[in-house]
């Protein structure tokens, strides 16, 4: 009987960097993916390809068939959410109806590409970690809501069913194969476009995409049943990133500090315009609210446990900056 180890989400971001550290370590890859998805990414991996999708239970059975390992990183993941059930049933059902169909197919160890958005935070900004606490009702946002829940049913599976799952809660990634991109990645093309007047500062922990990845593999290896591990890197300011950026990119970086209440009447006329016109919202009410507080964190229990040793930030930056460059996001020097 042949046995795969199914990766969900590797059209992604970081999906396909894990499917890529789990190639490079002689996984048979079987990879569940959207019909209609992007697959640019999926070029240069040797992999099964089924379609799935986890608003569709009933693609779950076929996919996981014959696997001995799943990898769980798909996500709906959007900061800009105007119908949130739609976000909720991928991400929260989506994910405790994957987890029993595996545990149904006998898959022998999960990984769930948690978040750390579904984390505490420290109130004095120091470095949060997997034990700092935390409620629902701290969570801000329709997607930080979502990932806290759907790592909630994943934990209440372990305990009350023995669902043989590994958590790890990647950071802020950067790097390579970021073709949407993420709200991150749009970030970095900005900033080193000279498309950024002005910023609101915050805090975030910035890591490489494929640290994040090997984190994963290691995570399989190593992890403890039912254990959350944070996959980050090093902690920034916004304004101290949009500083390497400039740096790298040879371009200069923001230097006007805008105060969150001053883009409140902006970001209610965005959402507003966004409701009306299908347009994206550059900034929203949830955004300025979540910049209040500063999004640190330690890797350290996973560099203790796992062997994780992510690499400086400025080397992620530097990936990502080349990437967007090579593909036409961000004008050549």
């Amino acid at each position: 009987m042949a046995e795969y180890t199914l990766v969900t989400g590797a059209t992604g971001f970081v999906g396909s960097a894990v499917a890529r550290v789990l190639q490079e370590r002689g996984h048979r890859l079987r990879l569940m993916v959207r019909a209609g998805a992007d697959r640019s990414n999926l070029a240069g991996l040797d992999a099964e390809i089924v379609n799935g999708d986890l608003t569709s239970p009933e693609t779950f059975p076929a996919a996981l068939k014959d696997c001995r390992y799943l990898f769980h990183v798909a996500a709906d993941y959007r900061l800009w959410v105007p119908n949130p059930a739609a976000m909720m049933t991928a991400n929260v059902e989506g994910t405790r109806r994957l987890m029993l169909a595996a545990q149904q197919a006998g898959c022998e160890r999960i990984v769930y590409c948690s978040s750390v958005a579904a984390l505490g935070l420290t109130k004095d900004g120091t470095p949060a970690d997997e034990t700092t606490p935390i409620e629902e009702h701290d969570v801000i946002g329709v997607y930080k809501r979502s990932k806290y829940r759907a790592e909630q049913e994943v934990l209440k599976l372990v305990r009350e069913q023995g669902l043989p799952a590994v958590i790890v809660n990647p950071s802020t990634p950067v790097g390579p194969r970021d073709i949407k991109p993420t709200p991150t990645g749009q970030m970095i093309v900005d900033c080193a476009s000279g498309r950024m007047p002005a910023y609101v500062d915050t805090g975030l922990n910035i890591v490489h995409v494929d640290d994040v990845a090997e984190g994963h593999a290691l995570a399989l290896e190593r992890g403890t049943i039912g254990e959350k591990y944070i996959l980050g890197g090093e902690n920034y300011t916004l304004g101290e990133l949009f500083a390497l950026i400039g740096e790298i990119a040879c371009v200069k970086p923001p230097r006007i500090r805008l105060r969150q209440s001053w883009l409140w009447p902006v970001a209610v006329g965005s959402e507003w315009l966004a409701r009306g016109f299908g347009i994206e919202p550059r900034v929203t009410r949830e955004t300025l609210a979540m910049s209040r507080k500063l999004m640190y964190f330690s890797s350290l229990k996973a560099q203790e446990h796992l062997g994780y040793a992510p690499r400086p930030a400025r080397e992620a930056v530097a990936d990502a900056i080349a990437w967007f460059r090579q593909h036409g996001r961000i004008d050549p020097v």
